[in-house]
């Protein structure tokens, strides 16, 4: 049991150190499509955490599912405007004389 919680600790510590060089490199050009990838990738985890929430196993798993869950879409929502707040960047403003 004790084997199984140590690999996963080692696994995650990894991905998070190669996850952070990964972001860090990512030129502010390229911040917009990829934050719009992550959204689709947090909807996954939206649906995911939902049913470790709805299954209910233990109350530990109802607890962090739900957590899961808020913290998800606040990724989600915050992706989103972020995203609508980029691209209204590029629409055409309209001229003075023109409406």
């Amino acid at each position: 049991m004790t084997e199984g919680l140590v690999i996963l600790v080692v696994i995650f510590v990894l991905a998070m150190f190669v996850g952070f060089e990964v972001i860090t490199k990512v030129p502010p050009t390229l911040h917009t499509p990829l934050m719009s990838g992550s959204n689709a990738i947090s909807g996954i985890t939206i649906i995911g955490s939902m049913l470790v929430a709805g299954i209910g196993a233990t109350r530990l798993a109802t607890v962090l599912g739900t957590a899961a869950v808020a913290l998800a879409m606040i990724n989600v929502v915050g992706g989103y405007a972020v995203t609508d707040r980029m691209l209204q960047m590029f629409k055409r403003r309209p001229e003075e004389g023109e409406r």
